[in-house]
């Protein structure tokens, strides 16, 4: 009788397609040797020697001046010993094949192992015809089962053919690919905040009243592997596009959009559409064990060739990463990046034009990536990665709607928002007043309104007092009624 053991497999079944390792870099020219540490290293063999002048001996230090420095007042023993140590820790680090794990094993014996993904079959539910329906006993839909932007709900592709809906809400609660938990709650507390909703005072353009926008549930997610779930959001997001419907995903950490993006390029084809990268980080980390994580989708959708270099813009970028080696991998890919400090240099507006600018660049639509994190702690507390120095609500919010308003769109995501960490409930309100302007812009453009930084007349400008006098000859003046508050009539 063959073991539970022997029916281990690696999950290298399962992972979404082959990745080669990433390519091993080119052999770095060796290092000057200072005159005084010349003496010094003269006894080292000619492996300890090519480790002291590589960049990963540098890595210890930081600078190749650090390192010098650690070594000056050692003694030329001291010196071997040294570089024996961290030669130690190098290959300790790397991956062994007589001692590693390549991928993990996962039982495929168990009856669950498909389980947490299985759909539901129609014909388990009650019979009903294909289309949206709303949930709740009340007309007022904000007292019933709370739903994204307070739409109705749609389970199946089929829901949304029949009801020809323009925008499919999805939660996806994955939060492992993070190193800090709790951004699986946020489809959850954007759902129970309001702030989706409603007319857009800015346009006076209501989102709910000119597009079809339905809940579509939260995609299952194997809260104990990351690459499994995003193999689901990837099958998720394509079923979603194929039916003409707008995926606008609800996260969840930012490792959603690598699978994001090529659920949209499985449908749209590859290359076909530009992404906006709102974000305090650049997320192209790719010298990682894990091929999937917050840090990484933009490396791996490059790397995959989902969406070239040349079509990604980088907005809200601060802090201490990337370093020098990062910004030159965006150059050196065609990537265009707007950090905060251009943003003080240029000022917030001239900014604002260029990434529009950008935008429009070859009429490709776009994907909007929204990391929570993009935005000052001040407004988005609730994430796991803050940055002090970001966006402002103010600043945010109209570029947003510009960009879905001005370009057409394939799909939008907003992640990273943590609202266990914030008891003011201001990141989840902020988070679906974002979600909400880019429902806005996408509503203005069914409805034609194109123009650039198109705004209200109506909200702009009060016109007094020609629109006063305006509305006494036309009788539309407030009579006065003095009973009003008591609840009699005048007359009574």
């Amino acid at each position: 009788m063959r073991g539970p053991l022997s029916c281990l497999v690696v999950a290298a079944v399962l992972l979404l397609a082959p990745i080669p390792a990433p390519a091993a870099r080119e052999a770095d020219a060796p290092a000057a040797v200072p005159d005084w540490l010349a003496p010094k290293i003269s006894g080292l063999t000619a492996e300890q020697r090519d480790f002291l002048l590589s960049k990963d001996a540098e890595r210890f230090a930081g600078t190749r001046e650090r390192l010098h420095q650690r070594l000056r007042n050692k003694s030329p023993e001291e010196i071997a010993a040294y570089v024996e140590g961290m030669m130690t820790v190098t290959k300790a680090a790397a991956f062994d094949p007589a001692r590693d794990m390549a991928a993990i094993p996962l039982n495929t014996a168990s009856s669950e192992f498909n389980a947490w993904k299985v759909p539901r079959p129609a014909v388990l539910n009650p019979k009903r015809e294909p289309g949206p329906f709303a949930l709740g006993y009340y007309a007022n839909r904000r007292a019933g089962i709370r739903t994204f932007a307070d739409a109705p709900v749609a389970i199946y592709p089929e829901d949304l053919v029949a009801g020809n809906v323009d925008v499919a809400i999805v939660g996806a609660p994955l939060d492992m690919g993070s190193y800090m938990r709790g951004a699986r709650f946020g489809p959850q507390a954007m759902r129970n905040e309001y702030g989706a909703g409603g007319v857009d005072m800015n346009t006076l353009v209501d989102p709910s009243k000119v597009l079809n926008i339905v809940d579509y549930g939260d995609i299952a997610v194997d809260n104990m592997s990351t690459e499994r779930t995003v193999h689901h959001v990837r099958e998720r997001v394509a079923e979603i596009a194929r039916t003409g419907a707008l995926p606008f995903v609800i996260g969840g950490d930012h490792s959603l959009e690598y699978p994001n993006i090529a659920g949209l390029a499985d449908v749209h084809g590859k290359g076909s559409f530009s992404v906006i990268h709102f974000d305090a980080h650049y997320d192209a980390g790719s010298d990682q064990p894990h091929f999937i994580t917050h840090g990484q989708p933009v490396y791996r959708v490059v790397k995959e060739g989902h969406v070239p270099g040349r079509n990604f813009i980088q907005v809200g970028l601060r802090g201490p990463w990337p370093g020098p080696g990062g910004f030159e991998w965006m150059r050196n890919n065609g990537m265009r990046y707007h950090t905060m400090a251009e943003i003080e240099k240029r000022g917030w507006d001239e900014t604002m034009k260029r990434v529009l600018a950008e935008a429009r660049e070859g009429g490709r639509k776009l994907y909007i990536s929204f990391d929570v994190d993009v935005l000052d702690p001040a407004f988005m507390p609730g994430t796991g990665t803050p940055v002090p120095g970001g966006l402002t609500m103010r600043e945010a919010m109209p570029l947003v709607r510009r960009l879905c308003a001005e370009n057409g769109v394939v799909g939008f995501e907003i992640v990273e928002l943590a609202p266990m960490i914030d008891a003011s409930y201001r990141s989840a309100l902020n988070a679906n007043f974002v979600l909400h302007a880019c429902l806005t812009g996408v509503a203005m453009r069914k409805q034609g309104i194109t123009e650039a930084g198109f705004l209200s007349e109506l909200t702009t400008g009060h016109q007094q007092p020609e629109a006063g006098r305006a509305g006494e000859r036309a009788g539309k003046v407030e009579q006065v009624e003095a009973a009003y508050g008591t609840g009699r009539r005048s007359g009574d």
